[in-house]
């Protein structure tokens, strides 16, 4: 479903991702771990269009995109859920969702909304509400729910686990589980590498912007290497 091969981004004179190759295939959950700085943001940034890598290509679903515009990539069915949330702070739960349907014009939008509300009944319950006054946890589910509107066929999760009480972070990855289980494919970028490796498929550990291991997400749990620097020994 998504072939990325050979990028190279640069910030200014810094090269943040250097021949980086990988693929998830469609059903999966695939994931990126990694220290802060390895990288991973800046390739879910390139995939989604924001940057741009120098050399390369990136395929989704059989078409280049690497040149492709953010928003008719989310046409295509490629949607990210950015680090850090980035609701919109004074607008409410279901203008959110709404904002988040954008590409998809005349395409019932009120019942994508509803559709959303079942998967996250606590927005429901916040629906009126402005999304800067949510918990953590509930403007992490807006934030996939909101990308969930554009019907992603791959759905890429940047951090979901960042700044949450362990408590939300397992509730998140259960949420993600289940839109995967429901025909979503996931590109999960995770510093908690316990919890993402749990729930992936297969992952790749990035380090200072290159692939040094890709593997089952089993093998990797019970790889040394990647257990004393990831999985706490």
């Amino acid at each position: 479903m998504l072939d990325v091969k050979d990028i190279n981004v640069y910030y200014g004179n810094i090269h943040a991702a250097k021949d980086v190759s990988f693929t998830v295939a469609e059903g999966e959950i695939v994931t990126l771990i990694g220290a802060n700085g390895a990288g991973k943001s800046t390739i879910l940034k390139t995939i989604s269009g924001i940057l741009r890598s120098k050399t390369g290509t990136i395929s989704f679903a059989g078409e280049n995109i690497g040149q492709v515009v953010p928003h008719t990539i989310v046409k295509h069915g490629l949607a990210q859920v950015p680090e850090g949330r980035r609701v919109f702070a004074q607008m409410s739960v279901q203008e959110n969702l709404e904002m988040g349907h954008f590409t998809q014009p005349g395409k019932k939008m009120n019942e994508r909304v509803q559709q959303i509300f079942k998967h996250f009944p606590r927005l429901l319950e916040r629906r009126k509400q402005a999304a800067g006054t949510l918990s953590g946890g509930e403007q992490q589910m807006l934030a996939m729910g909101r990308a969930m509107m554009s019907r992603p066929k791959l759905l890429m999760l940047d951090e979901p686990s960042m700044g949450l009480a362990p408590l939300l972070v397992e509730q998140i990855f259960e949420m993600i589980q289940m839109l995967n289980k429901a025909g979503v494919t996931i590109l999960l970028v995770e510093q908690n590498a316990h919890m993402a490796l749990n729930i992936a498929d297969r992952g790749y550990v990035l380090e200072t912007g290159r692939i040094v291991l890709e593997d089952s997400a089993q093998a990797l749990r019970e790889n040394d290497a990647v257990r004393k620097a990831y999985l706490g020994g």
